[in-house]
Order: C-alpha cells, then structure tokens, then sequence
C-alpha cells in the first residue's frame, strides 16, 4: 500500500470511529499511535494529542511539546492538518526561545494521545482537560524548556500588541473587540490563573509596565516551586497551567494580527 493509501484509510477510520462514538476513537488509540496523518513521510514528527469533546462536536489537536501549539476543529483529521498549518506562525515564538531549529523540517503529526475533552472542548474548541503527559513529571531541564517557550509566547504577544491597530477588523470572532479589549482580556485571565500559584495581583486594575514585569517573573518562580515540591496549581497540573497559559496568550496574540488595520 502507498504512504498516501495508508493515510487515507488512516483518516477514514478516525472519521467513522468519531462519527460512531466519540469515545471509541479513545479505545483505538494504541492503534492509532505513531502513526503520520500528514504527508506521509517519517521524518520529524511532530507529537499530538487529540482531545475530543463528549459529543464529538470537536477536536483539539494539542502539541505536548509546544506550550500554546494547539488548533481545534470538528474533526480529528482537520484540527491536525490545522495545527500543522499554524507551524510556520509558531516558528516566531521557536526562534523566541532559540528554538526555531526543531522546527524547521516538520512534515507530520505522530498521534501520541486520545482522550476525552469536557462540554467546553466542544462548545469553544479549545483544550480544557488534562491528558496524561499534562500529569507526567518533568525534569529541572524540561521545565525551564516549556517556561522559556511560555515566556516567548509572551514577548511575541507583547511586540504584536505594541504594532497592530487600535482599532481592528469587525467579525465574528470575540464579538469585534478592539486591541484593548483583547489585551485586557488576556492579561486579567492570567492574573485569575495566578491565584492558583499564590501570585496575587498587584490591584484591582490591569499591571502595566513594571508590573506586568513583575508578575510575570512571580508566575515562573512560582511555578518552579511548585514543581520542585511536586505540587499542582490547584486541579491543573503544571504542564497544562503553562500550555494554557501560552495558548491563550498566543491565540489572542495571532487574532490581534489577523485583524490588524494597519496600513501595509
């Protein structure tokens, strides 16, 4: 059988298994696991995870090793080919951290993990229960690995807000929030996610400048001593703390240059 016969039998199962019974895509994962869904070839995979709502309405495909690369779609096929074509745009972040490398000759995914995601995964498409890599331990090395690419994501965010246009393109999307709105609304849902650590904000208000400085650097320490005590920020493990945390950064971050007015 060709790489690309493979692929599509491939596909049409998940398809099937999906539209059956969302929950029998999970019992087929072993089967599934390893094998390229894009391109057919087997160098440089990239590893995903696929978290699918109770009702099968959507998947999200999760990059474990990737804090922020993460894409859902209402099929498992789709939202892989989607994460694979957001790889280019998450190269930014890559070279952020000196990471860029690693991803340069990335061709495929290779489904590591299926679980099951909550009725938010369903209603927003977006990742909001934890596999079991989120609950994996990791080592000093790659904890300073993901906190690096987390803090990438937010130098990105931070030079793409300070460029784009105040005001941005009407859609559907967050019902047409202006740039200030976005930002806001990133930096206060941090600061919500903050308390799970014990970094409390500074105010009532959003931090800026120095402050914004400041809590930034409190959510690392505290997630490195959290991590040195085995600990988990409330009910999220800390693999999932720093994924959600720079995927919700990241994705606010490339709405902002979608809708950017600015003159080109």
């Amino acid at each position: 059988m060709t790489a690309r016969g493979s692929r599509t039998n491939l596909v049409m199962k998940l398809a099937a298994l999906q539209h059956r019974n969302p929950t029998s895509v999970l019992s087929s994962g072993r089967a599934l696991a390893g094998i390229m869904v894009r391109g057919g070839a087997v160098t440089d995979p990239i590893r995903v995870m696929l978290e699918i709502g109770p009702r099968g309405k959507k998947v999200v495909a999760v990059a474990p090793d990737w804090p922020g690369l993460e894409r859902g779609a209402k099929t498992g096929e789709a939202a892989i080919e989607k994460l694979l074509s957001y790889v280019p745009r998450y190269a930014k972040v890559a070279r952020l951290a000196g990471m860029e490398a690693a991803l340069a000759n990335i061709t495929a995914a290779d489904v590591v993990e299926q679980y099951p995601g909550t009725g938010s995964t369903d209603f927003w498409g977006i990742s909001f229960a934890f596999s079991s890599i989120d609950h994996q331990a990791m080592s000093g090395a790659e904890l300073e690995r993901e906190l690096a690419l987390m803090q990438a994501c937010w130098a990105f965010f931070d030079d793409v807000r300070g460029r784009v246009s105040a005001e941005l393109k009407r859609g559907p999307r967050g019902g047409g929030r202006d740039r200030d709105r976005i930002i806001r609304h990133v930096i206060l849902n941090e600061m919500d996610w903050g308390k799970g650590l014990g970094v409390l904000p500074p105010h009532d208000g959003m931090p800026t400048g120095d402050e914004l400085i400041a809590h930034r650097e409190a959510y690392c320490s505290a997630i490195r001593a959290f991590h040195s005590q085995g600990k988990m920020a409330r009910k999220w493990p800390l693999r999932y703390l720093i994924r959600h945390t720079a995927y919700h950064t990241l994705d606010h971050t490339w709405e902002m240059e979608d809708k950017d007015l600015t003159p080109r």
